[in-house]
């Protein structure tokens, strides 16, 4: 519950806004916009589009909440795009809450649900694929929120988005965020010259620390330590650590960084003999995990390209014993499960790997 004080502060930001969309926007939420947010919202309601660069976890996303809000009250259509359908249901589940159910659809590449409502979410792909074939759903439309919008720069997928900035009306307000984007100017003056007038607001200010770690073998490290004044420096301890298992050893390297070069393998580094002591393996995936739990920073995303190699990583983990809840938990799980599938037969189980699939 917020103080005396916080209110008083809470209220005297909030009369600064007057009586419009903004004003009764900043009304919905459960704390003060701050500045940044402030200027990229009243960029919105003045009609033109923004790029917000802000680190992650700084809130840019309420602009892009501000413009959906602003759709629904002003007999307008907003679409929120995201590079992955992952993120497009949880965006679709923030909007709900916010706009109520009748207000959000979804439409990604296998669900289509409320898809003329007045804020759809979706995947930039469907939006791209919609914009080509003239789909009567763009009818209306006065926002694009492009989530994640650093993705332009993507050797592979960057095209949708560019894509996307170029053949949107020219009457679409695009709302651009992202927390990655590091050269911000440059990006909002092709932004201006594609999609006209356009505002760019950034901020470096870091409201959630960020702390990085190094595995090395089975260790975690903290990146940065401090040296004997005090400043920040690469952790001595890591350093150390990555010195000791890659200098060379009594009988040969630990490492045979040799390749063949030139015909009959000419050039060649000789294959060193086992050296003594410890050599370097990175840690299996179910190590890492074990790491990360025993340092109590769990739970954690860890990032895989593809759907069989998200099943192998499970497999490994299975294969290691790992559990990562507990007994109550788990009976909870089970439970659940065995609720939602008691309409299947038994032997369809097996064909789509249903015990596996429990375990996991």
């Amino acid at each position: 519950m917020s103080s005396p004080a916080e209110k008083f502060a809470q209220a005297a930001r909030r009369r600064k806004f007057d009586s419009s969309h903004l004003g009764h926007f900043v009304e919905t939420l459960p704390y003060p916009l701050d500045d940044f947010q402030s200027e990229a919202a009243r960029t919105v309601q003045d009609g033109r589009s923004v790029l917000v660069a802000a680190p992650t976890g700084a809130g840019k996303s309420v602009v892009g909440e501000f413009a959906c809000y602003l759709a629904v009250h002003t007999g307008r259509k907003a679409f929120y795009t995201t590079p992955i359908k992952a993120l497009s249901n949880q965006k679709y589940a923030d909007l709900v809450e916010m706009l109520g159910t009748e207000n959000v659809g979804l439409l990604t590449g296998d669900t289509s649900h409320n898809s003329e409502a007045p804020v759809v979410v979706m995947t930039t792909e469907v939006l791209r694929n919609m914009l080509y074939a003239g789909s009567s759903t763009l009818g209306g439309l006065g926002f694009v929120v492009m989530d994640e919008v650093h993705y332009l720069a993507d050797r592979f997928r960057g095209a949708v988005w560019e894509e996307v900035m170029i053949h949107l009306p020219e009457s679409v307000q695009v709302i651009a965020l992202s927390a990655t984007v590091s050269n911000a100017e440059e990006f909002g003056d092709w932004m201006q010259q594609v999609r006209g007038d356009t505002d760019v607001v950034i901020t470096e200010h870091r409201p959630v620390p960020l702390y990085q770690h190094m595995m090395v073998g089975a260790r975690l490290y903290d990146l940065l330590g401090e040296d004997e004044r005090g400043d920040r420096v690469v952790n001595p301890d890591l350093l150390s650590r990555i010195a000791s298992l890659t200098a060379p050893a009594r009988g040969g390297h630990r490492f045979d960084a040799g390749a063949p070069s030139g015909r009959r393998g000419r050039g060649r580094r000789p294959v060193p003999r086992q050296p003594q002591g410890e050599t370097f393996r990175p840690a299996p995936r179910a190590e890492v995990i074990a790491a990360l739990d025993r340092a109590g920073l769990l739970p954690a995303i860890t990032f895989i390209f593809s759907r069989a190699g998200c099943e192998g990583a499970v497999a490994q983990l299975l294969g290691y014993g790992m559990q990562l809840v507990t007994d109550d938990e788990s009976a909870t799980i089970r439970a659940y499960v065995a609720e939602r599938v008691a309409h299947i037969p038994v032997e369809d189980l097996a064909v789509i790997g249903y015990h596996d699939f429990v375990e996991g």
